[in-house]
């Protein structure tokens, strides 16, 4: 008899433990609640839940805490004050892979905030748990620790090489062979933002092989993932030539071509972002893209598009256009001074008028007939 008492004891503290945790994490999915929940003090008391014995109470204690940090940088500052994160990353190597999951989204809303809070992230240690998570059978496990490393490594140029360091980029190279599409996406938002900060940075990327898996993405009819693809290749193709060459020969034209007729706004801009990154190198590399009817969809392009989506394509058009009279023939041949023309006169940011001057510019500056092509149009 006693012993059932006690039992009913345990038992009936952990079901409040569950209904109390499981409350917690409901409540902070409305922002309204996240200021109450702060000032009753949840933080703390969600803390030593994360060593609860019971695995679904960890899970939701993780998963509340990821919520809460979600909502602010002072909430994602209080879980490093809290010495939370060594709980989150002792368990990411211990736990089961619904807790890994739930510890990945937490690290991930403390690591977005700010660069600061990134790097505490990686001083408790975490980054060799995420790689490690990053070979794991479950491809939830994956995608979670691919968007804590994507966003540590988009921060600064330090971020990304701790992230290069503890040997995440053939990992995450891996990831984008994967069949999930929303793991392939996170990978290449990953390999974007490493990619994006230096020369040698990318040259990690591509010497991980990135590029000869990506190229054949942008034909996937994923709008999503053809954002991250085209995202991924510019990042790389902008900082060199070599490196826009190995883009180039990765056979990425006229794929990314037909991107920029894509229905999905943000994958013309990033397809338009990769053409420019890829033409404003060498003469050879814009001739490439005229040669494939690159200088026609750009216009295209550019004539359908306004304000910020419109720069690239703008931008694009005048280094197309400052390597020789030939080229600046092209886009004059293909009816490109209009919308430039357009940009000058509509757009209400100057520097936005300023890119399209400039290209304007680059077309006008060969030949009194290119001149005056340019002035025919602007009357």
């Amino acid at each position: 008899m006693a012993t059932r008492a006690v039992l009913q004891t345990f038992e009936r503290y952990q079901k409040e433990r569950v209904a109390f945790v499981s409350a917690v994490a409901e409540m902070a999915k409305n922002p309204q609640n996240i200021e109450a929940l702060q000032q009753a003090g949840a933080m703390a008391l969600l803390r030593p839940l994360l060593l609860d014995n019971v695995p679904s109470i960890q899970q939701s204690a993780a998963l509340a805490l990821g919520r809460l940090a979600n909502y602010s940088d002072d909430l994602a500052e209080a879980v490093v004050q809290n010495e939370i994160l060594p709980q989150l990353v002792y368990s990411l190597a211990e736990q089961n892979r619904f807790y890994k999951k739930a510890a990945g989204y937490c690290l991930r809303a403390v690591v977005k905030h700010s660069p600061e809070l990134a790097q505490a992230v990686v001083d408790s240690g975490a980054l060799d748990s995420l790689v490690t998570c990053l070979e794991e059978f479950d491809p939830g496990v994956k995608e979670a620790a691919t968007w804590c490393l994507g966003y540590i490594a988009g921060h600064n140029t330090e971020l990304a090489q701790q992230v290069v360091d503890a040997g995440a980029v053939p990992l995450l190279v891996l990831c984008v062979q994967e069949p999930e599409l929303s793991l392939k996406r996170v990978a290449a938002s990953a390999l974007s933002d490493i990619a994006k900060h230096t020369p040698e940075l990318a040259q990690v990327v591509v010497d991980a092989g990135a590029v000869s898996y990506l190229a054949p993405l942008l034909v996937n009819q994923d709008a999503k993932l053809k954002r991250q693809v085209c995202s991924a290749l510019g990042q790389v193709a902008k900082h060199s030539v070599d490196l826009a060459e190995v883009v180039v020969e990765a056979e990425v034209f006229p794929k990314c071509l037909t991107c920029l007729k894509y229905p999905d706004e943000f994958v013309r801009k990033h397809a338009a972002t990769l053409v420019r990154e890829v033409v404003k190198h060498t003469p050879e590399l814009a001739q490439l893209v005229v040669a494939n009817g690159g200088v026609g969809g750009l216009v295209e392009y550019c004539n359908d598009s306004t304000g910020n989506n419109r720069l690239p394509a703008v931008m694009a058009l005048g280094y197309i256009a400052a390597f020789s009279e030939t080229l600046a023939l092209a886009v004059i041949a293909e009816k490109g001074l209009a919308p430039l023309c357009a940009a000058v006169a509509e757009e209400t940011e100057d520097h936005l008028r300023a890119a399209a001057a400039w290209s304007l510019g680059q077309v006008g500056r060969h030949t009194p007939d290119h001149a005056k092509a340019v002035a025919d149009t602007g009357k």
